[in-house]
């Protein structure tokens, strides 16, 4: 693994400024983009193969990318099923490539996560736990509608529940995020550094060799945490 990451570099140094007033703004306003037929399509045969999985606890690992974190977590998890979804076909094919067999418990979906979000909603279905590792972190000022927590879609992500993580190697994405669940959840959600024992996915891995700091925040949506954290990349075995 070439260490050549460019550490993020933006002229915005804390939280933004208009994040508060945006999620205000989209708590208060139903998301009514029209969901394309093939997303419709994609989560029907996402919802089938779950259902005929015996409809296990459900994880979501969202904007999966290549899909190595959607590997490690269907190892660690075998009684869950999970969903790697991702909107790019080409990054799902080289999913395909991580070492056989692939996890009976696992499903690589091609969709558009606003609308795949929102069916989920629609369809009544709550999720176990739900991960966003490393986004896209669109660190200009004026991309503050870009990023997911600032997102028309982010209430909806939120009240599918579970156990919900978000992982940046920017630090801001972290702590907005966390701004914003705590906006929308009326309860403190707290960010820390972190360093994993095995990196999940290939950013990770990436990023580590760079000598980039991680950041995460870790939250029970939707009730009171227990008393154990799901602290998974601890334990993943390398692949």
């Amino acid at each position: 693994m070439q260490a050549n990451s460019r550490a993020i570099t933006s002229r915005q140094t804390t939280v933004h400024e208009h994040l508060r007033t945006r999620v205000e703004r989209h708590a208060a306003n139903l998301f009514r983009k029209p969901i394309t037929d093939y997303n419709r399509d994609a989560f029907g045969l996402a919802m089938h193969a779950w259902q005929q999985a015996g409809s296990l606890p459900l994880i979501l690992d969202a904007g999966c990318g290549v899909a190595l974190s959607t590997h490690h977590l269907a190892l660690q998890f075998p009684d869950h099923f999970v969903l790697g979804v991702d909107q790019s076909a080409d990054r799902l094919s080289r999913g395909r490539e991580w070492p056989a067999p692939t996890p009976p418990n696992l499903l690589l979906v091609r969709a558009d996560l606003v609308d795949f979000w929102r069916l989920l909603h629609a369809d009544g279905v709550r999720l176990a736990r739900h991960y966003i590792l490393y986004p896209n972190p669109w660190p200009k000022i004026g991309h503050l509608a870009r990023r997911w927590h600032a997102h028309p879609v982010f209430p909806v992500v939120i009240g599918l529940g579970g156990w919900f993580e978000c992982r940046s190697n920017w630090p801001i994405y972290i702590d907005e995020c966390a701004a914003a669940l705590t906006q929308l959840q009326a309860r403190t959600v707290v960010t820390e550094s972190f360093m994993p024992t095995n990196p999940i996915t290939p950013f990770e891995r990436k990023y580590l060799a760079s000598g980039h700091g991680l950041s995460r925040c870790l939250v029970l949506l939707g009730g009171v945490p227990d008393a154990s954290r799901p602290d998974v990349e601890t334990s993943f075995e390398k692949i």
